[in-house]
């Protein structure tokens, strides 16, 4: 009998099994694939999720997994008409909210990302992985799940038996359809193709832009839909995604042609592999059915526009991991659990329509108003990068959740600060002792303090709740605006101030109110 079955050992699967398993739950992961696909994608990841990797014991290995040539940068940048233009801005420049974080972003493919946790999840003996097997058929009751897994290459069978199962396994996932869980579709009706190139010539070409690993190519023909390069190999492979007709298919569309004129240039090029996806947008109306989650692209999948969906993913796992340890080890509440959905469904939907499909949107108006003959229009596409403030304004936060009170809801919309504010991500500063905050915090809830407890550590100790205090800086207490703050084990502030009923503030953090 496991704690916790997940079926999906994606990114988002495996690294959900390594947070439950170094919190000591007895995890089952069933993933389809013996080795990581070696397609490009989710490449790039958020400062925020290096911080997970961190939290689970692979983040130097994460950083060397998938070196980039000295110089050569993660930037992305946006370009109008194809990639050789005299149009273009820098794109997504995440440098500009580092401060706020204490790990610093990262660039690789999904299937680098992938090695890495795999081999964390080696290292746990808690973890017992089924790679080559999927599931098939599950059933819920009061007491626990069953999933029915079979080989994929194989007449294999087998079923695991678990407290909870968690649906990691994609978009079509089997998870989310079979327990009933609905989901809400914003359909674009546009068939998006994926080529993997080889391309030494396209370096060449593009060596007039360093520091740039991305590049997002506008052309009014695509009315808003992105034309999008990516490095893989720095100054050899490539991928490009872009729309092509209803109805394409390897072998009835010029594929080379696409790319040459979205490049600007004929150049040398050598294609790998071509593939296909509808663009849509999704999201789970709840998170959650009974002993039943989903989480990743079971939850919620979108075009891979700012790099969100894999970032999301990997926080629905630290959300949600700590909620079930909590739980299956007793202190817990009742309503704990159903913060998981109550704190991120909410988080997605804000991305898909603030951010997501609103670039999409305002894109497309952009292109229909203003072409390159207007005699201000280098001036106008300049002011789009300026007044661009969706790395500032992308700041998932937890406002208002039952778990956290107060006013506001939860929503991927907010501003960065270093105060430190109950629903949001704690920012980094120094302890007294000379530390990095996030070098200190564990497992458990963590309290900042300047001076004693305020009652905490009595409160924590009489309802079983793991706490560690850790003594602030005169440093920390100015940034943080609070002499005293309350930090939940996902590393979001759960309360910050001078005083409070200690056992009531964290009986509401767990979920017992």
């Amino acid at each position: 009998m496991y704690d916790v079955v997940i079926n999906g050992g994606g990114p988002v699967g495996t690294g959900l099994a390594i947070d439950l398993g170094q919190r000591g739950l007895h995890v089952a992961l069933v993933e389809r694939y013996r080795e990581p696909q070696p397609v490009p994608k989710g490449q790039n990841l958020t400062q925020r999720t290096v911080e997970h990797f961190r939290a689970w014991g692979c983040e130097d290995e994460l950083l060397v997994a998938h070196p980039i040539p000295e110089g050569s940068g993660i930037g992305g940048m946006t370009c109008y008409g194809s990639l050789l233009t005299d149009h273009h801005y820098d794109w997504l420049n995440r440098a500009r909210v580092a401060d706020y974080y204490a790990c610093a972003n990262a660039r690789l493919p999904q299937y680098a990302t992938e090695a890495v946790l795999r081999a964390r999840a080696s290292q746990i003996n808690k973890i017992d992985v089924f790679y080559g097997w999927q599931g098939e058929a599950f059933t819920q009751d009061a007491d626990g799940i069953s999933l029915e897994i079979a080989q994929r290459h194989g007449d294999g069978r087998q079923t695991l038996k678990g407290a909870y199962l968690i649906g990691c396994d994609g978009s079509k996932s089997l998870v989310r359809q079979n327990s009933g869980i609905c989901e809400t579709l914003s359909e674009h009706n546009k068939l998006m193709a994926l080529l993997v190139f080889k391309s030494e010539a396209l370096d060449d070409l593009l060596k007039r832009y360093p520091g740039k690993a991305f590049y997002n190519v506008l052309h009014p023909d695509f009315e808003g839909y992105w034309q999008f390069f990516g490095r893989v190999d720095h100054g050899l492979s490539w991928f490009f995604h872009a729309p092509v007709p209803l109805g394409t298919t390897k072998g009835n569309f010029d594929f080379g042609a696409m790319l040459t004129r979205a490049v600007g240039t004929d150049f040398a090029f050598e294609i790998d592999y071509i593939g296909f996806w509808d663009l849509r947008v999704a999201v789970a109306d709840t998170y959650q059915k009974g002993r039943v989650f989903v989480a990743g692209d079971a939850a919620h999948s979108h075009p891979p526009y700012g790099g969100y969906g894999i970032n999301l993913g990997f926080e629905d796992a630290r959300n949600l991991g700590w909620k079930i340890a909590a739980t299956q080890q007793g202190w817990g509440g009742p309503d704990l659990l159903r913060s998981y959905s109550d704190e991120r469904q909410p988080v997605f939907a804000t991305a898909a329509k603030e951010f997501i499909e609103k670039f999409i949107e305002e894109d497309r108006k952009f292109l229909a108003t203003h072409t390159p003959d207007d005699p201000d229009f280098a001036k106008l596409w300049q002011g789009r990068s300026q007044d661009g403030d969706e790395v500032l304004a992308f700041e998932p936060n937890y406002e208002g959740s039952g778990i956290i009170g107060g006013p506001g809801q939860p929503s991927a919309r907010g501003n960065h600060q270093f105060t430190a504010r109950a629903g949001h991500h704690l920012a980094p500063a120094p302890l007294a002792d000379g530390r990095g905050v996030f070098d200190a915090l564990g497992a458990g809830f963590s309290l900042l303090v300047v001076d004693g407890d305020i009652g905490f550590a009595q409160a924590a100790k009489s309802m079983g709740v793991p706490l560690e205090i850790f003594t602030m800086s005169a440093q920390a207490a100015k940034s943080y605006g609070s002499p005293a703050v309350l930090v939940r084990p996902d590393h979001y502030v759960a309360w910050a101030g001078h005083t409070c009923e200690a056992k009531e503030t964290l009986s509401q953090a767990v979920g017992r109110t």
